[in-house]
């Protein structure tokens, strides 16, 4: 698996939103390249082309609520997101992100001392966020996890298990 997972942040507030992520209209795609030309976009038209500078979302509580689409999580993924770190997660968010392979951490502690730009590097085995001279730690993955993880997801993890 990739251990870790190093980049620059981008960091949104409370309460984003499925509907934030990829409006409605576009749930007529599955295809992550066409998602995330609209992830975001009611923030701004812009927005999708910016969010692709960065690696890392971070953002405060119930990140992902709304809806239970897993086009959310597919938007995301298509901007080239490898992590999202937040103090708190819808949870079918977070099972979506989990099946789709995208690494998602709760850690609520890194939140105020970071800022739109800043590099961060998450250990995912053990556990740990960097971020300047800081290290912030959160709840290890259960060894499942991190095997959907290292694989890509469910649909991975599944093909992975059959024998042909």
């Amino acid at each position: 698996m990739r251990k870790t997972i190093k980049g620059k942040v981008y960091k949104f507030g409370d309460n984003i939103n499925s509907d934030i992520i990829i409006p409605g209209r576009y749930l007529i795609y599955i295809e992550p390249d066409q998602l995330a030309k609209h992830a975001f976009e009611v923030l701004g038209a812009d927005f999708p082309a910016k969010l692709r500078s960065f690696e890392i979302l971070v953002a405060g509580r119930n990140f992902g609520c709304g809806s239970a689409r897993e086009q959310a999580v597919t938007a995301i993924m298509g901007l080239g997101i490898q992590a999202v770190v937040a103090v708190s997660f819808a949870r079918t968010f977070y099972r979506n992100a989990i099946n789709s392979g995208l690494t998602i951490v709760e850690c609520p502690e890194l939140y105020d001392p970071s800022q739109e730009g800043d590099e961060i590097e998450i250990d995912v085995a053990a556990g740990e966020i960097r971020h300047s001279e800081n290290r912030y730690q959160f709840p290890k993955f259960p060894d499942s996890t991190l095997q959907l993880l290292e694989l890509g997801g469910l649909a991975e993890y599944l093909k992975s298990q059959i024998k042909l």
